[in-house]
């Protein structure tokens, strides 16, 4: 006959009841004491009784994701060395719960009680270990890697630029002595030179590259995406850190307009030449619109055709429909009224041929102050300005996603082009700047440079129409 079991709930005398802190009962009193310290201190730093930090540690919430936005994500867990999975075994196997009963085998217990002994004094079994800093650095930039414009989700934030990318002080020109005065004689001449004898489409192509550069829609390292907190300048545009970029393409915008009305307006031969540098200027303007796609470069090349220094003109302009009608016509039939289009927002150019966008609107409703227009702007004008101004913010966002597709189509343009240094400096703002105002009032207050250099390109219309 077999002998009476005993009751399910009865226990082995001298071992302590089932409960949530046996695990305690079976330690010795010095494991205990670094248990509840370590307890306390864990507790103390995330603003919990060590109840609610023994609780917490038992369920394995102590870890903190590194990146908010993927808490989830597989990738920001934290490396587990072997002795913190062989820990987070031990404590799964080794519950509260397990009590021993009355004819069972007693020859694990010393096992049980060693191991836990051994195991959960240890910092890393109750906390698991801050990432090193090797493997911290090689997610972030393996995260970097995947996905630039994020950097906001890392320890790397966007920088506030303030400062202009522009240096004509310490710009070293092939051209021009590094102390140049205001429009020098011998640069001019250079310049008139080179403009005249260039083919319209090279020209083209060389304002494309630089205003590329300047855009950052080429030329962008991982460093900058870094600094800029995404992966295009078009994105950048519309971001409040990105305000030095619009007064940087607002500069250049403006120096190139300048630049070309000084070419025209400083001819002093006959109408006839002027109408040829004219000629060559629309030229350029429609092949910056049809072949490379640059509505930047096409905005500064138009906006130095419509200066009211250059529109006063008259007898210029009569000798350039004589002579050149085609020209002529080109301009006033199709680049004019295409380029109204654009700022009034009724129409854009093909996506797939467009290497840079149409964005001086954008940058003259940002940074209004900045543009150096005089008198209002077309939706201060308009009665369906409201609308207007909608119209080009709509666009902005817009343009801000398809960076990539500008960069592609840029390359595209580019691809296999030669250029030429000295035709390439003339399209460079640096150079410009020194031409313009010299090595001394090239970084001077901007206002005050575009007021001086308005009443010069006055000065000289009036004494062309004086012929």
């Amino acid at each position: 006959m077999k002998p009476a079991q005993p009751p399910s709930d009865a226990l082995t005398p001298g071992l302590p009841s089932p409960s949530a802190s046996a695990p305690d009962s079976l330690l010795s009193d010095d494991s205990r004491i670094k248990i509840t310290t370590f307890t306390t201190e864990c507790a103390s730093k995330t603003d919990r009784d060590p109840g609610e930090s023994s609780k917490a540690f038992l369920k394995q919430d102590v870890y903190v994701p590194m990146d908010p936005i993927s808490a989830t994500a597989p990738s920001h867990k934290p490396p587990q060395s072997a002795q913190q999975r062989s820990s987070q075994k031990t404590l799964s196997t080794n519950s509260p719960s397990s009590v021993h009963h009355k004819g069972e085998d007693t020859s694990k217990k010393q096992d049980h009680q060693s191991q836990i002994v051994k195991v959960l004094p240890l910092h890393a079994a109750c906390c698991p270990s801050t990432p090193c800093f090797e493997e911290t650095l090689q997610a972030e930039e393996s995260f970097l890697r995947t996905d630039p414009c994020r950097t906001w989700g890392s320890s790397i934030l966007p920088l506030m630029e303030t400062v202009s990318h522009f240096k004509p002080s310490r710009y070293q020109s092939q051209l021009m002595f590094k102390d140049n005065k205001p429009l020098e004689v011998g640069v001019l001449r250079r310049v008139k030179e080179l403009l005249a004898t260039i083919d319209p489409h090279i020209a083209a192509k060389h304002i494309t590259k630089a205003d590329c550069q300047v855009g950052r829609i080429l030329g962008v390292t991982p460093g900058l995406q870094r600094m800029m907190g995404v992966s295009c300048g078009m994105e950048l545009l519309t971001l409040p850190h990105g305000q030095q970029l619009r007064l940087d393409l607002l500069e250049r915008l403006q120096t190139m307009a300048i630049m070309l009305a000084v070419h025209v307006l400083g001819c002093t031969g006959t109408h006839e030449e002027r109408a040829v540098l004219l000629q060559k200027i629309i030229q350029i303007a429609a092949e910056l619109k049809n072949t490379t796609g640059n509505m930047f470069g096409f905005s500064a090349v138009m906006r130095a055709l419509e200066l009211p220094q250059m529109s006063h003109l008259e007898q210029t302009w009569a000798v350039l429909r004589q002579r050149h009608t085609e020209g002529a016509i080109l301009y006033e039939k199709t680049l004019l009224p295409f380029f109204k289009s654009l700022n009034e927002g009724r129409e854009s150019c093909p996506l797939s041929n467009t290497t840079f966008p149409h964005i001086l609107p954008f940058l003259a409703l940002m940074e209004k102050s900045e543009v150096g227009n005089e008198g209002k702007e077309l939706w201060d004008m308009a009665e369906v300005g409201v609308d207007m101004v909608m119209n080009h913010l709509g666009a902005a966002r817009t343009i801000a996603q398809l960076g990539a597709i500008y960069k592609s189509n840029a390359k595209t343009k580019l691809q296999g082009f030669q250029e030429q240094p000295e035709i390439l400096e003339i399209f460079l703002t640096d150079f410009q700047m020194r031409l313009l105002w010299g090595s001394r009032g090239s970084e001077e207050n901007q206002a005050l440079r575009y007021s001086k250099f308005n009443q010069v390109l006055t000065v000289l219309s009036n004494k062309l129409q004086q012929y």
